[in-house]
């Protein structure tokens, strides 16, 4: 397999703090599935949904859709076939 193509500097920082905020809410929903009238949590789930869907949005706008099938919109042209992938890098 071949080197993925190099992005640039926002790439990465975008991905990584999408990767850390899918991190928190992965831990918050694990502990509200036990704590499900924790109000503090899930005002601290709902901060970091809104949270991510900006760095989503910011990062389809920038690079293209991070995720296919109906759940990222698309602009024309169709950039989904274009690589990396963020999971590539």
């Amino acid at each position: 397999m071949s080197d993925p193509k190099r992005m640039d500097a926002r790439y990465y920082e975008l991905l990584e703090q999408l990767q850390a905020v899918d991190f928190v809410l992965v831990d918050l929903n694990l502990y509200l599935d036990t704590h499900p009238t924790d109000v503090q949590a899930i005002q601290q789930y709902n901060h970091y949904v809104q949270a991510r869907w900006n760095l989503a949005q910011e990062f389809e706008r920038l690079y293209g859709p991070l995720t296919h099938f109906g759940h990222s919109i698309s602009n024309a042209p169709w950039r989904w076939s274009e690589s990396p992938w963020p999971w590539e890098v």
